[in-house]
Parts: structure tokens; C-alpha cells; sequence
């Protein structure tokens, strides 16, 4: 038997994952633009006159998210202007393919484009990372990256402030892996809508209380040209577990993600706990609370050929590198040997009477990866429109 539309009496076709509702298309297009211009005005997220960066990546949540913004800043008059901010990470058959989709993005929506590499920020792509460190602890490298890559990005353009396509079940798992690695400071800041108004860029998620569900139905009703390829070096990643429990969740409660969203925001840290003082980094100037940033420390450890430099127990890597200088110091006095380091061949010169012999060493990389990463990727997947019954 027909369902009809809750709010309109017309044929419905489909039910709203968060609220449970029958609705029409337009009723739905109605109320997911309306949720969102509520919640950008409850936040006072925008003040009229600045100049907003949409981080864009071509995947659903950031071409939504630039297309609902332009479409609401015309309508209610934000007087806003919006540049599409973009992160080429290096890799190779996902970033450069969902790339395109951003430049389409920019005609489609007549918007700005702006891309910053990883490359010529830091000298290093994913690429080559991941060819370092393998597939275990990657997602670390490209996280504080990206985030650093955005904010320089944002800097260059000289923009008031950054939004992302985070949504709803983004943040819920977040507390969720913030509540089983203990890490109370990321907990009490990570369901803020707005982040960062002590650092150089406020960063703000307009997408908070947007189940991902719905942006995959908005997206597909609108066809809007969307890239959906999961990034190949994800699988292992620790929010894919986090991701698989939410999905579990909202199965048989769907206002899980809402409630756990809001069970942060009602979160109070006692007050003899001590909370990480905001500084800036002594090398690079980014905000940091510790002496160096994190992405100074990973990139220390990359160029010094001791990737795990910023992973896991500090003391044991900071041993590590203090070993390989002294070894590099009694080299350089005992004999005039030169070491070349490139993304994966290590190359050893050394001084024989007046000939030069070299050793190549390859370091291992991903080879023989592959089934075991698409195994993963069919059950820690993003959610795609051929998820969702209608």
C-alpha cells in the first residue's frame, strides 16, 4: 500500500533515517537545507562579509556541503563568499581521480578552487610515506597532514574561517574513540561545532547534527556528481572499528548517534585534572601543545629514515634517532661516506683507494597487500547510496 509524504499527504518515497519519517522528495530536500540553516544560525557559525573554505575532497559530505552553503547563502542572504579548498595527499588512484571530481565541482558551483599538496608542503607524498611505514599507522601521517595542510592552505587564501563535511556520525565516532583510548582533552573539545578560536583558524561543521545517511539520499535525489572510492590505504585504520560499532547501533537504535553526540557535549572534566596548554610549534609556528608539533616530529622521523619516530612510545624512537646520529657522527669522522636517502631505495657510498663501490637497499612497501585490503574495505566501508533502503 502507498505511503504518503508526512508533511505534504503526496506519494512518499522514502523514510528519513534520523527522524523515521515518510517523505516526498521535496519535503525532504525541505527539511534537510532547513536543519541545516537552523543549525548554522543557532551556532552563529557565520558573520556576514567573511570569506568561508570549504574543505573539499569530491567526496559526498564536502559536495553537499558546497552545494546546500551556496544554495542557503543565496537564499537567507549569509553574504558569505565560499572557495573550495582542496588536499592532494599523493595518491595514486584515489586522490588524483577524486581530484577531478573537485574541479568539476568548481564549474558546476561557479566557485574558487585552491589546491595545496603534501608534496610541496612537506616534500613527501602518501605515496611514499606508506612505502616507509606500511599500512599500519599511515592514517596517523595523513591525519596530522591534513589537518596542518588545510590551515596553510586556508592561510595562503587569506580566509576568515574553514568548514568541513563532518557529520553526525562522524563526531559519534569520535567520542567513541576518544572514550576507549582515555583521551580526555580530544573528548571535550571534539563535539564542538566550531574549533580552533585560540589557534589561527576557526574550523567549523556545519554538517554536526546531519545524519550520513541523508547526505548519501540528498546527493542521490539531486545527482550530484560525487567521487565514493574509499581511500585504499584506509582499511586498517582504528575509526573504521569505531565506524562498524556505530553502524551496529544505529541498526537498532538510530538515535544513537544524536544521543552519544550529545552525551559529549554534556561531558565535565574534573578540575584537578590537568588539560594540555595550546602553544605554537618552537619550528614551525603551528599550534601545538608540546615544545615541537606532531607533524614536525612524524616528518623528522621521515627524513631521517625512522618513520615510527612520532609513533607509539616516544622514548624508544627519540633512543633510536639518538643511536643513528652518533653512528652517522663516528662515520663522518672515521671515513668521508655519504648516505642518500630517497622514498625507497637507501644508497651507501663508500671510498675505496680512489673507487667508489654503492649499495642499494630497498625498503619494503605494500606489495601483496591487496586482498587483504579489499576484504577490509567491504566491511568498514563508507556508506553508499546502494546501502539505504528507501
Amino acid at each position: 500500500m502507498p505511503v504518503n509524504c508526512s508533511s505534504c499527504k503526496r506519494a512518499a518515497i522514502l523514510k528519513r533515517p534520523k527522524t523515521g519519517d515518510a517523505l516526498c522528495k521535496e519535503c525532504f530536500f525541505s527539511a534537510f537545507e532547513e536543519e541545516v540553516h537552523h543549525t548554522i544560525k543557532s551556532a552563529g557559525l557565520f558573520t556576514p562579509g567573511e570569506t568561508i573554505a570549504v574543505g573539499a575532497s569530491g567526496g559526498k559530505d564536502s559536495t553537499v556541503l558546497a552545494y546546500v552553503l551556496k544554495l542557503l547563502n543565496q537564499r537567507y542572504n549569509y553574504n558569505i563568499q565560499l572557495i573550495l579548498l582542496s588536499v592532494d595527499e599523493g595518491i595514486t588512484g584515489y586522490r588524483d581521480d577524486s581530484l577531478e571530481t573537485v574541479k568539476r565541482n568548481q564549474q558546476q558551483y561557479d566557485l574558487p578552487l585552491k589546491i595545496v599538496s603534501y608534496e610541496e608542503l612537506y616534500g613527501w607524498t602518501m605515496d611514499a610515506i606508506v612505502k616507509q611505514i606500511g599500512l599500519k599507522n599511515n592514517c596517523t601521517f595523513c591525519g596530522v597532514f591534513r589537518r596542518q595542510a588545510l590551515d596553510r592552505g586556508a592561510m595562503i587564501l587569506k580566509v576568515d574561517k574553514i568548514v568541513t563535511g563532518h557529520n553526525a556520525d562522524d563526531i559519534a565516532e569520535t567520542v567513541i574513540m576518544n572514550v576507549l583510548r582515555g583521551d580526555i582533552a580530544r573528548l571535550r573539545r571534539c563535539t564542538a561545532i566550531t574549533t580552533g578560536m585560540d589557534g589561527a583558524l576557526p574550523r567549523c561543521k556545519p554538517f554536526k547534527y546531519t545524519y550520513e545517511k541523508e547526505i548519501v539520499m540528498y546527493a542521490y535525489f539531486k545527482k550530484l556528481d560525487y567521487f565514493s572510492t574509499e581511500c585504499v590505504y584506509s582499511p586498517n585504520a582504528y575509526r573504521g572499528f569505531a565506524r562498524a560499532f556505530i553502524k551496529d547501533l544505529e541498526k537498532m537504535r538510530p538515535s544513537a548517534i544524536i544521543d552519544i553526540i550529545h552525551s559529549g557535549e554534556s561531558l565535565s572534566v574534573k578540575k584537578e585534572v590537568r588539560m594540555p596548554v595550546q602553544g605554537q610549534c618552537s619550528r614551525c609556528g603551528y599550534m601545538s601543545s608540546n615544545p615541537v608539533c606532531k607533524a614536525c616530529v612524524l616528518l623528522e622521523g621521515l627524513n631521517r629514515g625512522l618513520p615510527r619516530l612520532g609513533i607509539g612510545k616516544e622514548h624508544k624512537e627519540r633512543r633510536k634517532l639518538a643511536d643513528k646520529l652518533a653512528q652517522e657522527e663516528a662515520q663522518s669522522i672515521s671515513s668521508p661516506a655519504a648516505v642518500f636517502g630517497e622514498m625507497n631505495i637507501v644508497r651507501v657510498e663508500k671510498s675505496h683507494g680512489g673507487s667508489c663501490s654503492q649499495l642499494s637497499v630497498k625498503v619494503p612497501g605494500v606489495a601483496g597487500c591487496e586482498e587483504e585490503v579489499k576484504k577490509l574495505q567491504l566491511d568498514r566501508r563508507k556508506l553508499t547510496v546502494d546501502d539505504i533502503d528507501f
